[in-house]
């Protein structure tokens, strides 16, 4: 008997799943996207939103929906995209058969963004319709055309970022400085975009700065500025620590800029990484008016690099915080205070650790005031021997803190860094071409590396020897600054004088406080 096929004709769309014969109006949704928010292309915003509602509500057999869009945003990602995001909910939904927009690039400038949210949408029976290439999805050539017109949008993307890129590190190479100005405190936009310093808000970095080198911390300092109904840069009502810690470490308060901190990683994510060297940074001094004095600045860093995490750490609460030890049992005095609740209220000083042991400290407790006239009492006497403390100084500061010898050391442990270094790679390479008895590779490859790293160790140790006669070098100079300052006999206490002459005060007994200054130098109060 003959073999003989008939053949059954579809009776539903193949991707919607509607019967063929079925008449139905298509739910049809726009897609308008801007990436900038130049009035330019504001106009441009606006007139694709009237386009395609008008295109759509004068179509036969089509239903208007709606339009989304997205306004100033870019098109190498959906993250911020709510227009975008929204419409794809609503068509997975069932809310919207067909989409029109633009061009491929408007939809999306990611490849693989693009395709996957197209056969998402083409998995539920949603269409997508690109005007410019008309391109319709449900065709059998539309994701072939849509994969070819997503590269090219995609590559377009990469060529206008490295042009803004390469145009942006020009400026900086050329000592052009931006800053966020709706974001940064102090300065204010000039006429042509320099930075201007603006005399309200130059006063509150320098109470910051003036603060921090009186004893108080990051957080202290934000907590009072919220207290004071004082804005933060963000223009937020509480201010963040944080915050307060960039303000303290911007040299841009200097008058200097170090541009390029920060560099954009991938130009499809956009994401910020901190830049530890992948790419230049240019440094500019004297760019602008300061409004702190670099001095002053440089005092702040110091101090910063000094606070260092720990138990014994910085407290910052109070003036004499983490400055005051017991010379019993080696605990740090903190504030206490006593008769919160009547009118015998007073705030003492008092070991810590007095209580913690079997038997309490000895050591006595001490009002504010009392530990005020303590510490000029020592300062009196400090004064008056400051001529012979310069003297002597300046007599060991060429022998004491000289770096050149380590400087040079260094210089030379460098040099043989880089030598040993191309040495492991060169040997790499020979291993790679050609054939080598590996145990002996193996052999003197280990003993490069471990000569490499052998420098290595001893590099990072003299940076960190320069780095500390350097820092205390600085600390000296500041302490002798301001000694030299001093009246003949100071009656005034002063917190950042405090702060920058002593080390710690050491309670004994009510008789016998030390202070220690910073340049070293005991004095009984």
């Amino acid at each position: 008997m003959a073999k003989r096929v008939t053949t059954i004709q579809p009776t539903l769309t193949r991707f919607t799943a509607v019967p063929i014969t079925e008449q139905r109006r298509r739910k049809v949704a726009a897609y308008a996207r801007v990436s900038t928010d130049h009035e330019e292309q504001q106009s441009s915003y606006e007139a694709q939103l009237d386009y395609y509602t008008n295109f759509i509500r004068n179509h036969d057999g089509w239903e208007f929906v709606n339009v989304y869009a997205d306004e100033g945003i870019t098109g190498t990602s959906t993250k911020h995209r709510e227009g975008f995001k929204q419409m794809v909910a609503d068509a997975l939904a069932g809310k919207i058969d067909l989409i029109v927009t633009k061009s491929v690039s408007r939809f999306a400038r990611n490849t693989v963004d693009s395709l996957t949210t197209i056969r998402q949408l083409k998995e539920h029976g949603t269409e997508c319709y690109f005007e410019k290439e008309n391109i319709w999805t449900f065709d059998s050539k539309g994701e072939l055309l849509i994969t070819i017109m997503s590269s090219l949008a995609q590559e377009e993307s990469r060529s206008i970022s490295e042009n803004c890129t390469w145009g942006q590190r020009k400026r900086m190479a050329d000592g052009k400085v931006s800053v966020p100005f709706s974001r940064f405190l102090g300065y204010d936009r000039g006429e042509n975009g320099e930075l201007v310093v603006n005399p309200e808000q130059a006063e509150i970095v320098k109470r910051i700065y003036t603060e921090f080198l009186q004893g108080a911390t990051p957080h202290t300092i934000a907590a009072g500025l919220t207290a004071d109904g004082i804005r933060s840069p963000g223009g937020k009502d509480r201010w963040n620590p944080k915050t307060v810690q960039s303000i303290l470490q911007n040299e841009k308060y200097k008058g200097d800029a170090l541009l390029q901190k920060c560099f954009t990683e991938d130009f499809l994510t956009k994401k910020q990484v901190k830049n530890q060297g992948q790419v230049p940074q240019y440094y500019v001094t004297g760019d602008h008016e300061a409004i702190i004095p670099e001095d002053v600045f440089d005092m702040v860093q110091r101090e910063i690099s000094m606070r260092k995490p720990g138990p014994n750490r910085h407290s910052g609460v109070r003036v004499f915080s983490s400055t005051i030890y017991c010379g019993e049992c080696g605990g740090i005095y903190g504030s206490k205070v006593w008769h919160s609740n009547d009118k015998y209220r007073r705030v003492v000083w008092r070991c810590n650790r007095k209580y913690d042991g079997d038997q309490p400290c000895g050591t006595p407790h001490f009002d504010e005031e009392t530990l005020k006239q303590l510490f000029l009492s020592a300062l009196n006497k400090l004064v008056g021997k400051r001529n012979e403390i310069r003297d002597s100084f300046d007599a060991i500061r060429s022998t004491v803190f000289s770096t050149d010898a380590l400087e040079a050391e260094l210089a030379q442990v460098e040099a043989e860094m880089s030598i040993a270094a191309e040495q492991v790679a060169r040997s790499i390479r020979e291993n790679a071409m050609v054939a080598l008895d590996q145990s002996a590779y193996r052999a003197r490859h280990d003993a490069l590396c471990d000569r490499y790293e052998s420098l290595k160790a001893r590099c990072a140790e003299l940076k960190e020897t320069i780095s500390d006669k350097q820092t205390r070098l600085a600390a000296i100079d500041d302490f002798l600054r301001t000694l030299m300052k001093q009246e003949a006999l100071p009656t005034a206490f002063d917190p950042m004088t405090y702060h920058i002459l002593v080390e710690r005060m050491t309670v004994y007994g009510k008789d016998k406080v030390m202070v220690r200054f910073k340049n070293g130098m005991e004095i009984q109060a």
